[in-house]
């Protein structure tokens, strides 16, 4: 029997402002969704992301409680370490909050926080390319 990750589903207040956010960060989400109380997507390396509104989740799961706490992050690979920039401040612009400015950490990435309209912590990261040997202080 094989078993893989195939889909993350994040259960949101408003759908119409959970998809606005994620079109932000260039998911194709179809027009019209808004008004559904599960949509999903499959990105362009092949996983899915589905959303799912509360009150679908709890005609599925009558004692579902709304979490506290943050306890999954999602992770947006961006082609480059100005894009995590351009991209962190167009989400801040628009009015989400971020969670921590874009920085060079240690792991070698460019890496930033925002959360989506629930409080989700969506990570922006892209990674930074190694110093060239012409740029060793001499």
């Amino acid at each position: 029997m094989t078993i893989q990750p195939d889909m993350i589903g994040i259960t949101v207040r408003d759908m119409a402002a959970a998809l606005r956010f994620y079109r932000l960060l260039g998911l194709a989400i179809p027009e019209g969704a808004e008004s559904e109380p599960h949509v999903e997507v499959i990105t362009p390396n092949g996983y899915r992301i589905a959303w799912d509104t509360e009150a679908l989740i709890r005609s599925l799961y009558p004692n579902w409680v709304e979490p506290r706490g943050q306890r999954v992050t999602l992770a947006f690979k961006c082609d480059s370490p100005p894009d995590v920039d351009r991209l962190y401040a167009r989400l801040v612009q628009e009015g989400y909050q971020g969670h921590i400015e874009p920085w060079d950490a240690f792991w070698g990435q460019r890496y930033a926080v925002v959360a989506d309209p629930d409080g989700t912590l969506v990570d922006l990261f892209a990674t930074l390319s190694p110093p060239s040997e012409g740029d060793a202080a001499a």
